[in-house]
């Protein structure tokens, strides 16, 4: 980097000021001190006289460095640390570095604090949405210095090179910021990759050819982003009192969405009170079908009990015995669609369930408003109720809202991007406004504390009427929607059809969306050791979703290059690298382990869990992308605001390059902080001799007393 109206880069000023001649400030504090000369990128560096020091290091591990130094002077007398740095490093925290243990630093900023001409990608973030349109939002924060006016082009591609997306802005100062925003489908499920670059309109030909560009640095122009949506399909469990409409409108939804599939268990008939003749005794099937076949008893028909009809179960046995009735066959669904079903369908241990399901497994629920549903479907004192936002029980019949009601949003709502379905309010607005009417309503109390109403009706007469309300329940999350015709906004048209399709599968993925699995696989940054460090943590549990203990949990790691660049080498070239988690000390079911990259680049890291019987728990895959060159040169000014408060933390001061020689013959007159340890033992000291004697004369006096002595 080349400061503005400098003939030299910041590396060759640094340079020339360590290349001290004699009588200078080197040989100055040679005269009184012992001096330690060290050079850092990744890791601290001994060196003898900086002849090595090249300046091609694949981070700047600052605050790392800092600590080393401390740890490996503990108990010496250490006069302080020159330090000479721009302050802009891969490893240093977001706020004040903890002095503790640290000399007084003295730092030189090395670089001038006017803005130069660059462009920087300082940040990325990643949205996951569960609305259709845009189920991926990349937005980027571009700082721009010295461009004022020009025309700032972006340029998204994929891994394979392919450009996704573009956008140019106008540069509205000389040092702003920009913020882009993409909006993308990743064309499979998973991890993938996107690369972001950044330039000027004017100079976007010459990043083929750094040299010829005015930018100060290009190495700050591209960033990897890495997208996870997950690894489908998610399977949502329906369960409905009756063939109806809206299970036909739903179904057909979310068979056009390969993430979605949608298991129905649907009572065709309901339970009928069995005949009783005189027959034999402990006879439980109906004597009617007596004598027709040679049928076992448990296989002949009986009236007392509902008959089910399965549809898009795995196999066979799924669902078999009607409803589960343990967490085992429960909670492997993501989420739970109830519809017109009363709770005396369920037993009180499966409601119990449902509502643990929701609580402990972090599932997700949605009652749909038909006539067996709510207060009308029993519900008012079960642990169903208990979940659900409103409040079911009405002190006074409530008289029934008119007929036509008209759907809107509430302002709560319109936050919501996963229940719109037009790219403005106007537009939503309209849509509302031609949806047919509804005509079935279920009355509710009130909403519970803490629920949120995404949707109300407007009758006849003016009033409004909750219809769409959502909670976070324990760990997961809970949604009513009290009407009951919701079919009725598909009849209309084509495109009232339509829109209805992607509702259902805009609703469905916003209730698998953060339903954990039994592994998960997080990466982030480890608080121990060098700035690229990456701590990989997997959580695993057991069939109840309760902590697992006592398994072997195991990472494959696997470097991908630099997706969508030609320059990097290709993905095959690269042997996976297996690594051993260990669980953790802290938290039960937890395993972690720390990975160190060695290159720039994509990193995919997928885990695999064994409980104690050898059985597989569950994989989970995870990405993330090292590039600590773009993470060091996000701002090409010098960090002298955090430099200023490290000296001020350890006792130093910030020394101008110029002064550096004053302040070598000044550093002797500094009082210097002078570490001796001492060793004693505890006995000797008179004041814990009279304590013991003193405990011996209470002890022996108190038995005196008692008479026990």
């Amino acid at each position: 980097v080349r400061d503005r109206a400098e003939s030299l880069t910041r590396a060759e000023v640094q340079a020339r000021l360590l290349a001290d001649g004699p009588g200078g400030w080197g040989d100055a504090l040679e005269e009184n001190f012992q001096v330690r000369r060290y050079f850092f990128d990744a890791r601290l560096h001994s060196t003898r006289d900086y002849g090595d020091l090249t300046f091609d290091g694949r981070a700047s591990a600052l605050a790392t460095s800092l600590r080393s130094l401390a740890d490996r002077f503990r108990g010496q007398p250490l006069a302080g640390v020159l330090l000479l740095t721009d302050g802009n490093a891969t490893d240093a925290p977001q706020g004040l570095m903890d002095p503790t243990g640290l000399p007084p630093v003295y730092p030189v900023v090395i670089g001038q604090d006017e803005p130069i001409r660059d462009l920087a990608v300082r940040s990325t973030t990643v949205s996951l949405a569960a609305f259709e349109d845009a189920p991926v939002t990349i937005h980027a924060e571009v700082a721009a210095g010295g461009y004022a006016g020009s025309l700032l082009r972006a340029r998204l591609a994929d891994q394979d090179g392919q450009a996704v997306a573009e956008q140019t802005q106008r540069i509205p100062s000389g040092d702003a910021t920009v913020n882009l925003r993409f909006q993308v489908r990743p064309t499979r499920p998973g991890v993938q990759f996107y690369r972001l670059r950044v330039g000027a309109a004017e100079e976007w030909e010459q990043f083929s050819a750094p040299a010829t560009t005015t930018e100060a640095t290009l190495v700050n122009n591209d960033r990897l982003v890495a997208v996870d949506r997950g690894a489908g399909p998610h399977r949502i469990l329906y369960v409905a009192g009756r063939p109806n409409w809206e299970f036909k409108f739903l179904n057909r939804a979310l068979a056009e969405d390969d993430q979605l599939r949608l298991v129905a268990l649907i009572r065709v008939a309901r339970r009928e009170p069995k005949f009783t003749f005189r027959g034999r005794v402990g006879e439980s099937s109906n004597p009617l079908f007596r004598g027709f076949s040679n049928q076992a008893p448990e296989e002949i028909e009986r009236y007392d009990q509902p008959v089910l009809v399965r549809l898009g179960t795995r196999d066979a046995e799924e669902l078999a015995g009607g409803f589960p009735k343990t967490a085992e066959e429960l909670y492997p669904y993501r989420a739970v669609i109830v519809d017109d079903l009363e709770a005396e369908f369920f037993t009180r241990d499966q409601l119990t369930l449902l509502q643990k399901y929701v609580s402990e497994r972090g599932g997700a629920l949605l009652m749909l408003g038909g006539v067996g549903s709510y207060q009308d479907g029993g519900y008012g004192r079960t642990p169903v109720g208990d979940l659900l936002p409103v409040y079911l029980t009405t002190p006074t019949p409530a008289a029934p809202p008119a007929s036509g009601l008209q759907l809107r949003f509430t302002r709560e709502g319109w936050l919501q991007p996963w229940l719109r379905l037009r790219g403005t309010e106007k537009e939503e607005n309209s849509r509302l406004g031609t949806t047919s009417p509804f005509h079935v309503m279920n009355q509710v109390r009130g909403t519970k504390p803490g629920a949120s109403v995404l949707a109300v009706v407007e009758d006849g007469a003016g009033k409004s009427h909750p219809a769409l309300v959502t909670q976070r329940f324990g760990h997961g999350r809970v949604g009513a929607w009290l009407l009951g015709d919701l079919w009725r906004a598909g009849l209309q048209n084509e495109t009232a059809r339509t829109d209805q399709d992607k509702a259902w599968r805009q609703l469905a993925r916003w209730l698998v969306a953060d339903v954990p699995d039994r592994v998960q696989l997080d990466a982030q940054r480890s608080p121990e050791g060098a700035g690229q460090a990456i701590r990989l943590e997997a959580r695993a549990r057991d069939p109840k979703f309760q902590a697992l203990l006592n398994a072997t949990a195991t990472v494959q790691v696997r470097f991908l290059g630099v997706p969508g660049s030609t320059s990097g080498p290709p993905a095959q070239v690269h042997q996976p690298i297996q690594l051993t988690l260990e669980g953790s000390l802290t938290e039960p079911g937890l395993y972690e382990a720390n990975y160190f990259p060695r290159e720039t680049g994509a990193y995919v890291a997928e885990a695999t869990v064994v409980d104690a019987d050898g059985r597989t728990a569950g994989t989970a895959t995870v990405g993330w992308v090292a590039d600590p060159v773009a993470d060091e040169f996000r701002s090409t000014r010098p960090n002298r605001a955090w430099l200023e408060a490290l000296a001020r933390q350890t006792g130093g001061q910030v020394v101008a390059p110029e002064s550096l020689a004053r302040w070598a013959r000044n550093l002797p007159l500094r009082a210097a902080p002078i570490t001796e340890t001492w060793t004693f033992p505890l006995w000797h000291q008179p004041l814990v001799l009279l304590f013991a004697l003193g405990c011996f004369t209470a002890e022996w006096g108190l038995r005196r007393w008692k008479g026990a002595a």
